[in-house]
């Protein structure tokens, strides 16, 4: 009995410590944490975050992510070659981890990348101003900011959260930059979402949004996640989309497709579409294939 109990005891002792280790922040350095749970909802937890922000602060989570990918930043000579490299939040540049003294980390940077996200957002006097994604091996300086840590995120309300702010351009920063800081880093990270709902709101933002930069971006972003599903949307906007710009942008997102699907899509666009403004885009991207399927094509188009 004694030996159960101990082994109990010690049984719970690991899983705290899990739990622990589950409920920390990744490795911030110069940064003023806060962990709050938003196990009550997330979009209750992050507009209390940036109401409650009257100076500048960074609020953030972990979801899992679509595959596996390494995003921090590669601006710096810094970061090249080291075991973690680490990035600012605040300004440009990297920072050393693996030799730095004050940046010591025990997160390493997976050859193979990660399998979570992190989303951090930037809020100042009330306002969202900017929204960043990161994998989770890359270790962060928040200049010496507040950050607020969101635990128990269910992946599915953080899609439905970025969704809204793509579709609501929450911000002034927001529209002033035409959606530079907002809405484009929110589709983003929607692409990076390992929950089904992502591709979904995707999809929806590419077929139904009332901004032509918006559909755009999305079908950018949809190609990067490929499938079948995809391609179909994209070659819709293509005939469908009211917009001659955001039908050039989703020729651009075929050319994101693997080969093997993109570019017999491309072929078929240049071949038959009534606008010429695509069909030209089309042939374009054809040409930066170096695919040998673009090249009979042309010879094909050049015969005499």
């Amino acid at each position: 009995m004694r030996t159960t109990l101990a082994g109990a005891v010690a049984a719970a002792g690991v899983a705290l410590a899990v739990a622990a280790i589950a409920d920390a922040p990744p490795h911030l350095a110069n940064a003023r944490v806060e962990t709050r749970s938003a196990a009550g909802g997330l979009e209750s937890a992050f507009h209390a975050a940036i109401a409650a922000a009257r100076g500048p602060a960074w609020i953030g989570y972990e979801v899992p992510t679509e595959g596996r990918h390494q995003m921090c930043c590669w601006d710096s000579t810094d970061s090249v070659g080291l075991e973690c490299p680490g990035c600012r939040l605040e300004g440009r540049g990297g920072f050393r981890v693996g030799g730095d003294r004050d940046h010591r980390s025990d997160r390493t940077l997976s050859l193979e990348g990660d399998e979570t996200i992190l989303v951090l957002f930037r809020a100042e006097q009330g306002r969202l101003e900017r929204i960043r994604t990161y994998s989770a091996g890359c270790a962060l300086d928040a200049g010496g900011l507040p950050v607020v840590w969101l635990t128990d995120v269910r992946p599915a309300e953080s899609v439905r959260l970025l969704r809204s702010l793509v579709a609501s351009g929450v911000s002034a920063a927001s529209e002033e930059k035409g959606g530079r800081w907002v809405e484009e880093p929110a589709l983003a990270a929607l692409a990076f979402h390992a929950d089904p709902s992502a591709l979904e709101a995707l999809i929806a933002l590419a077929r139904q949004d009332a901004s032509g930069h918006v559909r755009g971006q999305a079908l950018f972003w949809l190609a990067q996640r490929a499938g079948s599903k995809v391609a179909g949307v994209i070659t819709r906007a293509i005939e469908d989309d009211p917009e001659t710009d955001v039908k050039k942008r989703a020729v651009f997102a075929l050319s994101q497709l693997p080969h093997d699907e993109g570019v017999p899509l491309l072929i078929d666009t240049a071949r038959k579409n009534r606008n010429p403004a695509v069909r030209k885009q089309a042939m374009f991207w054809l040409g930066q294939s170096n695919d040998p399927r673009a090249l009979a094509f042309f010879e094909e188009v050049l015969k005499p």
